[in-house]
């Protein structure tokens, strides 16, 4: 029995949730844990001096309970050979992966946290220019709602601040152009990960 882990991180608004909803239905024996349903009550985040609640920091969220679920996945796979839904798509490139079983983690601060970063066999970044991601995050509805400014004065601020780090100390990361369509996006992610499904089996 195999497992493959693969983070899809990066910029808010970015397209990781749809792709990896997406990539969920294509590969086989795969699941997602999406790290927005860690995410600390609205009580328990802090506020700087602006009155900005500080959401896009690894402090917001629960990481622990982030790291215990994924290797709770990981344990109960090794050890009781449950078969995920079967992917829509059969093709030759993916059968004989029943012995892998596939998590994809999808999240914004997935690649700044040491004790995820033992777990990853493949990562992607998706990023997005300023303009285009600031355009897309006024057309979504948050809980608690986005307040004036707060998308420059934290939400990019603390994108900028966390990929920096990334570039500085992550190698092996493949980074995606957010501005491509969801198809290209897919078809580029999907051929990655069926190389190293043919790797793992070899």
């Amino acid at each position: 029995m195999k497992i493959l882990v693969i983070g899809l991180g990066g910029v808010t608004n970015g397209g990781k949730t749809t792709l990896a909803e997406k990539l969920k239905k294509m590969l086989p024996n795969c699941d997602a844990i999406s790290q927005d349903d860690f995410f600390k009550p609205e009580s328990e985040v802090e506020t700087d001096e602006r009155g900005f609640k500080l959401y896009d920091v690894l402090d917001a969220l629960y990481m622990d309970e982030m790291v215990e679920s994924i290797h709770n996945w990981m344990n109960s796979r090794t050890s009781s050979g449950v078969v995920t839904e079967e992917p829509l798509n059969t093709c030759n490139s993916v059968k004989n992966t029943e012995d892998v079983y596939i998590l994809i983690v999808e999240g914004f601060l997935l690649y700044n946290y040491e004790p995820l970063n033992k777990l990853w066999n493949r990562r992607y970044f998706l990023t997005l220019p300023y303009e285009e991601c600031k355009r897309r995050r006024s057309t979504r509805v948050y809980q608690p709602a986005d307040t004036p400014g707060y998308f420059d004065g934290h939400v990019w601020p603390m994108y900028l601040k966390y990929k920096n780090e990334l570039e500085e100390s992550a190698s092996n990361v493949v980074y995606l152009d957010g501005t491509k369509s969801q198809e290209e996006l897919l078809s580029c992610v999907y051929s990655d990960i069926i190389q190293e499904l043919k790797k793992l089996r070899e």
